[in-house]
């Protein structure tokens, strides 16, 4: 039986990385929650609405990719959504360390909760938000690393920043 899973993260931008797990997920679940996580610590490029909007366009073709936020213990979001499977992606073995004891400490405030982590594509491997952030901020190509109005959208951002911060 196929079941919901969610797929959280800050998703600042959204890469290929992320499009190619959840598209790999697809097959293994009957719906996947794209859950885009409010960290009022993190500083983020784009708004929690710009971020669901991107999502949201990049996945407009399929129904079964739901685009949400939440705030708080990703338990708790996972409890109210009455799910327990939570999907990780897993590039590094730090990537392992770290979200192993993620998973641990998940499944200690609740048992039922389940990470099932997916191996990145190598092509994707050394892809992370806050690198294609840097590469953009200093002028480098992101070709492939994330869909072009994303890179667009990011460029643009960047750019005002640095004006603003003049």
């Amino acid at each position: 039986m196929k079941k919901h899973a969610i797929y959280p993260g800050s998703f600042d931008p959204l890469s290929n990385g992320h499009i190619n797990l959840i598209e790999r997920a697809l097959p293994i679940f009957e719906t996947v929650t794209v859950a885009i996580a409010v960290n009022a610590r993190k500083k983020t490029v784009f708004s929690l609405e710009e971020r669901e909007e991107m999502i949201k366009e990049v996945f407009k073709k399929n129904d079964r990719v739901i685009v949400e936020s939440f705030e708080g213990l990703l338990v708790d979001y996972v409890t109210k959504k009455k799910t327990s499977i939570v999907i990780r992606g897993i590039r590094t073995n730090s990537d392992f360390e770290y979200e192993l004891s993620f998973a641990q400490a998940n499944r200690h405030l609740t048992p039922n909760f389940e990470s099932v982590f997916m191996m990145t594509d190598p092509q994707y491997s050394y892809l992370s938000s806050s690198m294609i952030r840097e590469i953009v901020g200093l002028g480098g190509s992101t070709r492939g690393m994330l869909p072009d109005f994303i890179e667009e959208a990011l460029r643009k951002r960047l750019k005002s920043q640095k004006l603003s911060a003049k």
